[in-house]
């Protein structure tokens, strides 16, 4: 191998950090890296497979563990006979981690290396010059960096206490970059080619609780536009419908660089299994939330996550959950089959049996295929912008895939003339 080889698995923050740990780890030959996830069982299962494959295939290489599950349970993947070295969430952005890696005491089998025993301190964040310079806008869905779109971390971590999330456990408490940075950061990724930004992070509408004089999501975000105005394209992240705030929802009405896309953390669609979850918002408010986007942007495309099976959910409850899809009109819908996390207190809960969560996720899955064909037959015959990010493929401004001619570049304007797989065809103009 010429450079080293980045698996990666989760959350768009953690293609994010993949992107930062491609170029700490520069110039290190025949290693392999697994960057894990861990906010479900299935999710950790997959990175062991992928961890046993590497090997197999790559017997001499060197094969590095990191990530939320390598940062929660060190010595689980220390002990597993494949893998070389550990590195928790914040070693894994430091190029010395890769070549100085002293093992924990106590530790057996590879090395098993830690930045700190004790955590996080409260400004920790990734090093967002080292993401400014490298970062390729890897899309989590398609698994393929693009210069035209790039991702860019803005908060870290998280305060809350979802009951069934392992992963402010693994990321620590809220910390936000302050704007300065982020905004030289935004300038360095349109220098380098990106025409679309994402704002992402753990918890993104907790933004600014922890920087002087506190401010938004909101504010940060319109400052960001008016400070970069050769920005053409702003998208934001996953979003908690209880902490929109009035200067995010006057940036969404006013600013058309403000993507019309919204996807939300709704998780449940029941307000028992809210309550169960310890989530913040209400069943109404996921409603209304949808409802006043649309009313403010009549072009907007909803997203949603939602779990399936959580612990004491009935019928009635799941029932109300398949209903929200077409309540709050959710187009590009994630589903989470309920995991049990060990050590969060879902997993003290009741549980469904594993065939009822595998069959209501199925459910699920199916209204979501239903509810985007129908978005997307909705806007056959309309008219907008496209973000073309390889030659062939572009995302409209409203997040749906484009299939389009391969000769075509930037950002173009094209009419939607019909639809194939799960995209729309688009036509330049």
């Amino acid at each position: 191998m010429a450079a080293p080889e980045i698996v990666t698995f989760g959350c768009r923050l953690n293609a994010f950090e993949s992107d930062i740990i491609r170029r700490a780890a520069a110039g290190l030959d025949d290693t392999i890296i697994v960057n894990t996830c861990a906010v479900t069982a299935e999710a950790e299962r997959q990175a062991r497979q992928a961890i046993r494959r590497a090997r197999r295939e790559n017997p001499t290489a060197r094969i590095v563990v990191t990530g939320c599950a390598a940062t929660l349970s060190p010595a689980r993947y220390a002990a597993l006979p494949e893998v070389d070295l550990v590195l928790d969430n914040e070693a894994k952005l430091k190029a010395e981690s890769y070549y100085l890696h002293p093992p924990v005491a106590g530790a057996t089998g590879p090395s098993l290396f830690r930045e700190r025993e004790r955590g996080f301190t409260p400004q920790q964040i990734a090093p967002l010059p080292h993401a400014g310079e490298g970062a390729e806008g890897r899309s989590p869905e398609a698994g393929e960096g693009v210069r035209a779109r790039a991702y860019l971390q803005v908060q870290q971590g998280c305060d809350h206490r979802c009951t069934f999330c392992i992963i402010p456990y693994a990321r620590g408490p809220s910390r936000s970059v302050p704007m300065p940075e982020i905004i030289a950061q935004a300038r360095t990724l349109v220098e380098g080619g990106a025409h679309e930004i994402v704002l992402t992070g753990v918890d993104l509408t907790a933004y600014g609780g922890d920087l002087p004089g506190q401010p938004s999501l909101g504010v940060m975000a319109r400052r960001l536009l008016i400070e970069v105005p050769e920005l053409p394209r702003l998208r934001l992240s996953s979003l908690d419908p209880s902490e929109f705030d009035d200067d995010l929802w006057a940036l969404f009405a006013d600013e058309p660089r403000l993507m019309p896309h919204l996807h939300l953390s709704l998780q449940a669609g029941d307000d028992l299994i809210l309550k169960r979850m310890k989530r913040r918002h209400s069943r109404a408010q996921a409603i209304e939330t949808a409802r006043r986007a649309r009313a403010l942007r009549p072009e907007v495309a909803i997203g949603a996550d939602l779990i399936a099976g959580f612990p004491t959910e009935d019928d009635a409850m799941f029932g109300r959950s398949l209903d929200l899809v077409e309540e709050c009109g959710i187009a590009f819908l994630h589903v989470f089959p309920y995991s049990p996390r060990e050590g969060t207190p879902a997993a003290r809960m009741p549980a469904l049996a594993p065939q009822i969560v595998r069959e209501r996720a199925a459910r699920l899955r199916e209204a979501g295929v239903k509810a985007l064909a129908a978005d997307l037959a909705h806007r056959v015959g309309t008219i907008g912008e496209v973000l073309i990010e390889k030659p062939g493929s572009g995302r409209a401004a409203f997040y749906a895939g484009i299939v389009c001619p391969p000769d075509v570049s930037g950002i173009r304007e094209m009419r939607f003339t019909g639809v194939a797989g799960g995209k729309l065809l688009g036509t330049p103009l």
